[in-house]
């Protein structure tokens, strides 16, 4: 279990993530500042703080971008997937780890995007 100190508070009984051997399981990020607490406005901005809040808790447990190896990304609604893509591509530019793109129906608090990684060292 690896709960970040910098990165927002969960909304729900699970930690940011777990470690196993040389493996991290990072619970979904959703765009929550977390000096705040609150959602970022729209989806391009929450994309860009889940990535930072991502960014957080790898950096935390001693991880970075390019340790990961599987990423998820989940959005309310498809028709922005080439808006994320655009920043999805700023965080894995040189290295591209495998993904899945999925639309859900609503995310926890409202968001309109999520991500999870896998990461190994």
């Amino acid at each position: 279990m690896f709960n970040a100190e910098k990165g927002p508070a969960a909304v729900g009984p699970y930690s940011h993530a777990v470690i196993a051997g040389d493996t991290i399981y990072v619970s979904g990020q959703l765009g929550i500042n977390p000096q705040t607490g609150k959602l970022a406005e729209g989806v391009i901005s929450q994309a860009q703080q889940g990535f930072k809040n991502l960014e957080t808790i790898l950096a935390e447990a001693g991880y970075d971008l390019t340790d990961v190896v599987k990423t998820t990304v989940f959005l309310t609604n498809m028709g922005d997937f080439a808006e994320v893509n655009k920043i999805y591509g700023e965080y894995f530019s040189e290295w591209k780890p495998a993904r899945s793109c999925v639309a859900v129906k609503s995310l926890p608090l409202g968001g309109e995007f999520e991500i999870e990684v896998v990461a190994v060292k």
